[in-house]
């Protein structure tokens, strides 16, 4: 891990909210992972809710696993790290809890990271601001009016509708427009694992329809990519990046996932699968492209990052994102996330629990170097 013998390891917290029925949200199997991780490497690790998190106080009232699947509420050491996996985009954005992640921003005893969820809309502005990343950005627009839905469908006859706050695939829509017929306009609308499909006569007739989906939800239009396939179905590649033990951007793991047979999206919980990025791109482009393929994910993952976090004016240790690759092996950003999900791939997901730690033992040396915020 690269410690030298003279640091000490940090006290590291996981934050999250707590919750009516169970001590506290968030995925409890995850934090366990963690825990673990952080136990087998040396280091104290336990949960904290934004509550308990009292800035300054000798102790702590925090969370580590019991017996079985329980929890046991303990007094500890403050935090000098704080990992932010607060679960949803309305927890954070609860008074509250908005305060408190601006109170450990600028607290000079803590380094918190991922202070954010990201916006949709944000991402892609952010990533348009460098000539290096915008090649990789589809065209998109914030869905305003039926007039910029029709201005796009002059353009591109296939477009995604996608809430600028959603995850997990949930609320994306897709526009197909045939020329030429009766109901030339086409919206399919995914439910679970199935979509439906309505026709339209006209733009206005479409935009009617997309108001009754989206409801007061803020959306983008976005040009859809073709993707590569396999046995039919497109796929799109999963890329998790972290930060390391010395603070550099490193690539963590690449997965694939297998759009579902009636899906519009690759997303697990929308019916997709699982799958081995190498055979998925061979089946498509051979071995031999098939690696030099991969070889440029990785390096546009982490340039992608690294624009993302320099943008956005934030300190971000991990991201998750959704790659395409088109028919020609051109790749694609659909989507980022500050707060991954974990990978089910078994090497992915013991790196990644790994790197947290390596991560937040860098940013407490940084407390030692910077003890004031600059």
């Amino acid at each position: 891990m690269n410690i030298r013998p003279d640091d000490r390891k940090p006290v590291i917290a996981i934050l999250t909210t707590r919750d009516k029925f169970r001590e506290f949200r968030g995925n409890h199997k995850n934090f366990r992972d963690i825990i673990r991780t952080g136990k087998e490497l040396g280091y104290l690790v336990y949960v904290i809710t934004v509550k308990e998190l009292r800035l300054g106080n000798h102790y702590v009232n925090g969370y580590v696993p019991g017996p079985g699947k329980s929890w046991i509420s303990v007094q500890l050491p403050p935090p000098e790290v704080v990992y932010n996996r607060i679960p949803t985009r309305e927890d954070e954005a609860k008074p509250a809890v908005a305060r408190k992640l601006a109170e450990c921003l600028e607290y000079p005893g803590i380094r918190l990271y991922n202070p954010y969820f990201f916006n949709k809309w944000s991402l892609f502005e952010w990533l348009r601001g460098s000539n290096a990343t915008a090649r990789h950005v589809p065209a998109t627009r914030r869905l305003r009016s039926a007039r910029t839905l029709a201005a796009m469908l002059k353009t591109h006859t296939s477009l995604y509708l996608k809430p600028e706050t959603g995850k997990a695939g949930k609320g994306i829509m897709r526009v197909i427009y045939h020329a030429g017929g009766e109901l030339p306009y086409r919206l399919q609308i995914q439910s679970g694992k199935k979509n439906v499909t309505y026709k339209a006569a006209t733009v206005e007739r479409l935009w009617s329809r997309i108001g009754k989906e989206r409801g007061d939800s803020r959306y983008i239009v976005q040009q859809a990519i073709e993707l590569a396939t396999c046995k039919g179905r497109p796929f799109d590649l999963r890329v998790l990046v972290q930060k390391n033990g010395k603070g550099g951007w490193s690539m963590t793991g690449i997965g694939a996932r297998l759009a579902g047979s009636r899906s519009i999206t690759t997303h697990v919980p929308r019916g997709g699968s699982v799958e081995e990025p190498s055979s998925m791109l061979e089946a498509m482009f051979g071995p031999e492209r098939s690696l030099s393929i991969l070889k440029s994910v990785s390096g546009t993952a982490l340039l992608i990052a690294r624009q993302i976090e320099r943008a956005s004016g934030y300190m971000l240790g991990e991201m998750s994102m959704d790659l395409g690759v088109d028919e020609k092996g051109g790749l694609w950003f659909f989507e980022a996330n500050s707060r991954p999900m974990k990978f089910d791939e078994p090497d992915i997901r013991r790196l990644s629990l790994e790197r947290i730690i390596q991560y937040s033992q860098h940013l407490y040396r940084q407390i030692a170097i910077f003890p004031q915020r600059m």
